[in-house]
């Protein structure tokens, strides 16, 4: 019985290719001369933190950060989660956003319910951090793939693990 599973993963070389573009271009620019402004990533925890001197400025390295992340990998700003800005020594302030990987229990019982409610010919069970989904037919997982695709926007599901 054919079937893949639903899973959410972060490409941590885009990622890394990101964040490292990021710090060359505040490097470059002039008005971040002379300021303590920085991106850094943590891979371990799976945390960004950036390091600015007004929340102003927090908010331009966000506005450079996060292009660069949609062009290196489509949804994935989708997947971070801001924390709140916290003050540091002086008027320094500096935000920590926080990477989710896989799919969480209640988008995983979201997807679930969606393909059965949609009576498609295929059975949705969770494991983990990922929804595996299997199916008589490969049309059947297709039309699922492509529903699931059209419904769940606001965080980015990948479909893989196919097995035949």
């Amino acid at each position: 019985m054919p079937s893949f599973d639903f899973s959410s993963e972060v490409d941590a070389v885009a990622l890394k290719n990101a964040i490292d573009l990021v710090g060359k271009k505040i490097i470059g620019r002039h008005d971040f001369k002379g300021t303590s402004a920085k991106v850094e990533l943590n891979e371990k925890d799976k945390v960004i933190t950036l390091y600015a001197d007004s929340e102003f400025q927090l908010n331009q390295i966000k506005d450079i950060l996060f292009p660069e992340m949609e062009k290196k990998d489509p949804d994935s700003t989708k997947r971070l989660d801001s924390q709140t800005v916290q003050k540091v020594s002086g008027d320094k302030v500096k935000q920590e956003l926080k990477i989710k990987i896989g799919i969480e229990s209640e988008l995983a019982k979201k997807i679930v319910k969606l393909l059965k409610d949609s009576k498609l010919k295929v059975q949705a069970a969770i494991q983990g951090d990922a929804v595996r989904v299997s199916g008589a037919k490969r049309d059947a997982l297709q039309e699922a793939i492509a529903l699931v695709k059209k419904t769940v926007t606001d965080y980015p599901v990948k479909y893989g693990n196919f097995r035949d």
